[in-house]
């Protein structure tokens, strides 16, 4: 393992398949978001099952949050790394007419979507390991001592897309979202060595996964806010 993260296409090969890994985990959470546009029932027994399944909470949630941090890390190393490379400039570079805006800013736009999950684990997280690990309260319902209160997490979801400013800034932050996809879903599959003969249909796949994730989780902030 240490010789992979030793050369540079080990590095890249693994900040592939934490991207993958990572790219999953947005479907299944949209996915599930996207059910308290419909039905405020669904969604709450999904979180529900979801915020108290043992294996998802205990296997599959320190993963997630490993794969989140070792992404992240890599990608500053990474950037680190071929700017350190780059021991003669060229005499003149203009980097419009070689890459593309995404390409060159992959550092910037991971930052702020950093920073984004920042807010969203203090949102919805960090509240969550509180309810059920301080207070100790694994009901999930509005009222713990009212059987009949119904489950929390639709209200909370709600309430947290109430204020103008907040949905601003998740509106942004995922714009940025697809625009940091739109150059790393290829530049994953090209670390991992993609054939060529499938360049084509994956450059279009990758544009309707990058634009259309974000944009449904754009959808679902716009929903709750305008119809709250």
């Amino acid at each position: 393992m240490s010789g992979i993260f030793k050369s540079s296409v080990g590095r890249k090969f693994a900040m592939a398949l934490s991207a993958f890994f990572l790219m999953i985990f947005l479907v299944m959470h949209v996915s599930i978001n996207f059910t308290s546009v419909f039905s405020e029932e669904l969604f709450n027994n999904m979180s529900h099952f979801m915020g108290t399944n043992p294996i998802i909470q205990g296997l599959m949630q320190p993963i997630l949050i490993f794969g989140v941090v070792f992404h992240f890390i890599m990608g500053f190393v990474l950037e680190i790394k071929n700017k350190s490379s780059r021991a003669v400039g060229y005499a003149k570079n203009v980097a419009k007419d070689n890459s593309t805006w995404m390409s060159r800013n992959m550092l910037l736009t991971g930052a702020v979507v950093l920073a984004f999950l920042v807010l969203h684990f203090y949102d919805f997280w960090i509240h969550e390991m509180t309810v059920k690990y301080v207070q100790g309260d694994m009901s999930g319902l509005v009222n713990p001592n009212d059987a009949d209160s119904g489950y929390r997490y639709y209200d909370e979801l709600r309430e947290k897309f109430v204020s103008p400013a907040r949905v601003i800034i998740y509106v942004v932050s995922f714009i940025l979202l697809s625009l940091h996809l739109l150059h790393g879903f290829n530049s994953a599959f090209q670390s991992v060595g993609a054939n060529n003969k499938y360049v084509k249909s994956l450059k279009g796949f990758s544009k309707v996964y990058s634009i259309g994730v974000p944009a449904l989780f754009v959808f679902i902030a716009l929903f709750h806010h305008f119809t709250h």
